[in-house]
């Protein structure tokens, strides 16, 4: 294994890192508005059309341990690079699909290959930037994220109503590949050595903070990621066009790009718990808007509100995750991020069939109930863990 001379020490991610984040999210979120519209081209039901999402979300999901461990292995930047030049192959392809099945395995594909960049991006913060100042940096990484997430949902929703859906998929493809290049000029950080695989695993699953760490990753996934493309649905279930919705959702990443900026000012005086509790406060009242009544109002109010419960919550939640085991920090994160993101496929998977029936009440209801309990143990047994 080859390293730097000397570290690598910043105070804030690369741009080419951010530029990759950027992408990612805007890959991940763009489908949202969409799935009524592949539905209707490919003459399939809405039910059937999530999985579209669902497998997407659950191939990044699954493929996170194994970025990790190749991330602590070979390097953060390689296994970035590859893995955007396999995205960009998927999403060219996946562009000109006829039918459901095709195009679900190759956005399964590709949900497996954007599954490595933004794991590896908070890797490569933890390992250059100092602990005092990483959640400020983590901060700035999640804006180029919500930004990206926010010209999903509301270009992206645009793009697919006016010319094709299919033109989004080329578009996130072809940022990819810019990326790629970008990332070339990129330093990597010096790791520690990796011992066996399996002796490797055990040292981040043996960690009980670790593991309690992964399961309020799982329940954060499926409260927000996992439901979150049905806020678009639930406007066109009420007859808003799929460019509207799309741009009402859209809110959701610019709150969360404008949020980040205050929580990179308070996470200087506000302890961790504190900050959780605020961010799982919005999330419950954005769920209890949307479950009492589906509009625009309503909506576009709840995004914001999500916006803002993801950037308290979650960046406090990651930097812990960058922390829990720092002599395995790839896998760790890795470990983190498959628990997000397979949470979300499980709760997008389930909600189909209720998003199917118009039954939007009933499935906001029962997210908002579930955040209630996440934010209350996530607060607590953040105020209670210690560095080691």
């Amino acid at each position: 294994m080859t390293a730097p001379a000397e570290p690598v020490a910043l105070v804030r991610p690369p741009f080419a890192l951010s530029a990759a984040s950027l992408v990612s999210s805007f890959d991940r979120f763009a489908v949202g508005p969409m799935l009524v519209l592949i539905a209707l081209d490919l003459r399939v039901t809405l039910a059937a059309a999530v999985a579209v999402a669902s497998g997407y979300y659950l191939a990044y999901g699954l493929s996170q341990p194994l970025w990790g461990v190749l991330s602590d292995r070979y390097g953060r930047l390689p296994v970035m690079r590859g893995a955007l030049l396999g995205a960009t192959a998927a999403g060219l392809a996946s562009a000109f699909m006829p039918g459901l099945v095709p195009l679900v395995a190759l956005r399964v594909v590709a949900g497996a290959c954007f599954g490595a960049v933004i794991p590896t991006s908070l890797t490569y913060v933890g390992d250059t930037v100092a602990a005092p100042i990483r959640q400020r940096a983590l901060s700035d990484l999640m804006g180029a994220a919500a930004l990206g997430t926010a010209v999903a949902t509301g270009f992206g929703g645009v793009l697919a109503d006016l010319v094709s859906w299919r033109v989004v998929f080329t578009t996130a493809a072809l940022c990819a590949l810019a990326c790629a290049l970008g990332l070339r000029s990129v330093p990597e950080p010096p790791r520690g050595a990796v011992a066996g695989l399996g002796a490797h695993l055990g040292t981040v699953l043996r960690e009980r903070w670790a593991l309690l760490v992964f399961g309020l990753a799982f329940v954060e996934g499926a409260v927000l990621l996992g439901l979150l493309p049905f806020l678009a649905t639930a406007l066109q279930h009420h007859g808003v066009s799929a460019a509207v919705a799309g741009l009402a959702t859209a809110v959701y990443g610019v709150g969360l790009w404008l949020l980040t900026r205050l929580v990179k000012r308070l996470s200087r005086r506000w302890p961790p718990s504190l900050l959780i509790a605020v961010g799982g406060s919005q999330l419950c009242l954005g769920y209890a808007l949307v479950a009492a009544h589906v509009s625009l109002v309503t909506v576009t109010a709840a995004a914001l509100l999500f916006g803002g419960g993801w950037s308290f919550m979650h960046s406090s939640l990651q930097t812990w995750a960058t922390s829990v085991v720092p002599h395995a920090r790839g896998t760790a994160v890795a470990f983190f991020a498959a628990a997000l993101f397979i949470g979300s496929a499980v709760s997008s998977s389930a909600a189909g069939p209720l998003a199917g029936a118009g039954a939007y009440g009933l499935l906001f209801g029962v997210a908002g109930a579930v955040a209630l309990p996440l934010t209350a143990v996530a607060a607590a047994t953040r105020h209670r863990w210690r560095a080691p």
